[in-house]
């Protein structure tokens, strides 16, 4: 059986850790999807648990040198604090361990630089400052002894410093080269060259001694890990999204057990419990309302700020925010089943995915440390044999050089161009009701020019309502006068579409059902004619309602109808025709009210260069209509639902990048087909799993926010990748020609990861 499962993997320090747990895990049987993310530091897979179990693939993450937690990372200790925050905690401890041993020898680097140091002490000096500037000269010289030096750059290099070659030694072992592999064989250089000189180089004087470089090796360590904790911080930023959202999750519950109202914790609750909300709790659980109403926000969920009226039969979900009134409601969905769970658990799974454009970091980055290692070599072989002609006094400054060439090289930065943009952008859009499935999904988004705009629930409400009530034969409905029979031509229709599922025919019933105060009697026999209509029967009655094309193919004569059905065409109401007997007696006629936002996003959409179309089931006439009061110029119109999918494919076949936009329900094939799949909805489990990007409000203007995010992340991709690509481009060459101070190269390689997460969280800022 197919098992999904994520886990938590600590101790990666660039992508090629990941690239390496990736194909070690790819190589096992029963695995058939692994995807592990540097930035979120998690392994994602699918396996067969026949074939391998859980507890093997742990096993083998942690022979590879690193730790996992199936937790995530989310379960707090008795201090309160994560297992991501402690192991921050100790990266940041080791950090200040390694600083307090290298910095010494950064300044006796920094001071022998300056001239400040000094070895001998003149007594005589005429004042008494400068007296004891002499003193200070003497006393900073001491930095400068080869012994202190070689005691405090082994404490660095091999106690510190064991996390990089643990990890080069794993890494190796798995056939593979990471970032530590390139800072061990740097530092460690430059750490043995310097004992060589001590060892065997007779010292003439204990203090000033030159051409060691005990500083360079203890401080690549320190620096790096200092980019590391950085880094490490800045990564936490951009899952600040995730950790919001599962903090929106309510701790208890308000539960009615045997009539007594008791609390309870959250975990504890089930499906059926019957729970009490009051003003200003937040809903637990998922749930329909059984007693009471109220007004809740949902913007946590949706985006949207204004607050809804629930009554009784209305869904809430959980962690929106009751306003005002006390109700009771019964759970339906639990723990990790709610919509809240679900949309962390998109949100979570979409954050560590790979859009095509990583696929070429990837490929560059499986490649750079083995390009890396040769330069160096050669670097070292160019300085050494043909620019100092095998000089051994100038020995040191090739072994530097080539130093400089492995340190100030960076993985990482390529490593977390895509990812860290990727989890800041889509991490906004979940805050704002906008959910991103995947990576792959963003970076088609930003290249469409072509979106199709479903008119019922996209354009329009999505709740038509009953305008007019027309008799065509007054002979064929009794009635003592026009108005009596109008009510019975309408209770003849709400009765027959009693039990369709088409939101005009539950638009006749709900009318009706409030009209005559009372839920309507089922009838003989019902069918449902998809697109078109239905055929009911009551008592000695044949029914038939729906489109002017149904009649027609039963041969139904329309009669008079001509001019009437224009008419309503016109005003933008869709007409439904009544025969009874096979004879035409009445139209029912109903409007949906245009969204407040159609217009205002048409005309977004449009100023973005894309052309957009409208497509529905209604009459040409009346589609035109809908379509001229928002803006729209191209109309596919009198569509049946199974034949949206086709007219989606003909603007793809024409070379157009097309998203679909609809509810999320009945436009499923056509999301489907479309590039890209926009689902309109409430919050509804179907939406979530019909389209590619999901609107939770349920609003256009969201659409055109949705697409800005999408461009607006893509750009930060690009800059990331663009940055990154130049760093190595330039430092290494830089480093190859002994422009770089290996402590400089140090510094400029941290800064290089640190200034794509920067950038990427720069993404807050944009305005939704």
């Amino acid at each position: 059986m197919l098992e999904n499962t994520s886990l938590k993997v600590y101790g990666m320090t660039c992508t090629l850790c990941s690239m390496t747990i990736e194909s070690t895990l790819e190589k096992l049987e029963g695995i058939t999807k692994v995807n592990v993310s540097y930035a979120s530091e998690k392994a994602r897979l699918e396996y067969d648990d026949t074939k391998v179990k859980l507890n093997d693939i742990k096993k083998q993450i942690e022979l590879l040198g690193f730790s996992v937690d199936a937790n995530n990372g989310k379960q707090p200790n008795k201090k309160g604090l994560t297992r991501s925050e402690i192991e921050r905690r100790k990266l940041k401890n080791v950090f200040i361990v390694s600083a307090i041993f290298s910095t010494p020898l950064i300044m006796a680097m920094i001071l022998g630089g300056l001239g400040f140091c000094h070895d001998n002490f003149d007594p005589n000096t005429a004042t008494k400052i400068g007296s004891f500037i002499q003193l200070l000269r003497y006393k900073a010289s001491s930095l400068h002894d080869w012994r202190l030096q070689l005691i405090l750059a082994t404490i660095v290099q091999f106690t510190v410093g064991l996390k990089f070659y643990k990890s080069s030694f794993y890494a190796l072992k798995a056939k593979s080269a990471t970032m530590d592999l390139l800072v061990a064989i740097g530092s460690t250089a430059a750490y043995l060259y310097s004992v060589y000189i001590v060892i065997f180089q007779t010292a003439t004087y204990t203090f000033g001694m030159r051409n060691i470089y005990f500083e360079a090796s203890a401080t690549i360590i320190t620096l790096v890990l200092l980019g590391k904790f950085l880094e490490s911080s800045a990564k936490s930023r951009t899952s600040k999204a995730i950790q919001s959202l599962i903090k929106l999750q309510p701790k208890n519950a308000k539960v009615i057990k045997n009539g007594l109202e008791c609390d309870i914790s959250i975990d504890k609750v089930v499906v059926g419990d019957i729970i009490v909300v009051r003003p200003g709790e937040k809903i637990p659980v998922d749930g329909i309302i059984l007693d009471g109403y109220s007004t809740v926000d949902e913007s946590m969920i949706t985006g949207e700020s204004i607050p809804i009226e629930k009554k009784e039969n209305d869904s809430v979900t959980g962690a929106s925010i009751n306003k005002y009134g006390t109700f009771k409601f019964r759970a339906t969905k639990v723990g990790n089943e709610t919509m809240l769970a679900n949309i962390i658990k998109l949100v979570d799974d979409a954050q560590s995915s790979k859009p095509p454009i990583q696929k070429i970091a990837d490929k560059v980055a499986g490649y750079f440390i083995p390009f890396v290692i040769i330069v160096s070599l050669y670097t070292f072989v160019v300085w050494y044999f043909f620019i100092f002609h095998r000089q051994v006094f100038l020995l040191d400054q090739a072994i530097i050089y080539a130093v400089a060439v492995l340190v100030v090289s960076c993985p990482c930065a390529l490593g977390l161009a895509t990812p860290a943009a990727i989890m800041v952008g889509m991490g906004m859009g979940a805050q704002h009701g906008i959910l991103i499935k995947d990576g792959e999904e963003l970076e088609r988004a930003c290249k469409i020019n072509t979106i199709i705009l479903d008119k019922t629930g996209t354009i329009t409400t999505g709740k038509p309502e009953v305008t007019d009530i027309i008799l065509l034969d007054n002979k064929a409905i009794t009635g003592n006068n026009e108005r009596d029979k109008k009510d019975a031509l309408l209770l003849i229709s709400a009765k027959s579409e009693k039990k369709s599922e088409h939101p005009l025919g539950k638009a006749i019933y709900k009318f009706a059902r409030e009209k005559f105060g009372r839920e309507l009697e089922d009838i003989d026999k019902f069918e449902a004619v998809p697109g078109k209509g239905i055929f009911a029967t009551i008592k000695d009655k044949s029914i038939l309602i729906g489109t002017r094309k149904l009649l027609e193919e039963n041969n139904i004569g329309l009669k008079n109808s001509g001019e009437i059905l224009n008419s309503l065409h016109e005003q933008g109401k869709t007409a439904i025709l009544i025969a009874i007997n096979n004879n035409l007696v009445g139209i029912i006629a109903l409007s949906d009210k245009i969204k407040d936002d159609s217009i205002e996003a048409v005309k977004a959409l449009k100023k973005l260069n894309i052309k957009v179309y409208m497509l529905t089931g209604d009459n040409e006439k009346a589609a035109f209509t809908v379509a001229k009061k928002v803006g729209i110029n191209n109309i596919i119109a009198e569509v049946q639902p199974k034949d949206k999918a086709q007219e989606v494919d003909k603007l793809r076949s024409e070379g157009k990048i097309v998203a679909m936009v609809g509810d999320g329900i009945n436009d499923a094939p056509a999301l489907a087909t479309a590039d890209i799949g926009f689902a309109m909805g409430t919050g509804t489990d179907v939406a979530i799993e019909t389209g590619d990007i999901v609107l939770l409000n349920g609003e256009l203007r969201s659409l055109v926010t949705a697409i800005k995010l999408s461009k607006r992340t893509m750009r930060k991709i690009k800059q990331n990748l663009f940055w990154a690509f130049i760093y190595n481009i330039f430092g290494i060459p830089i480093a190859a020609m002994g422009y770089l101070n290996p402590v400089v190269a140090s510094v400029a390689m941290c800064f290089s990861s640190i200034s794509v997460l920067l950038n990427s969280l720069s993404l807050k800022r944009f305005k939704l």
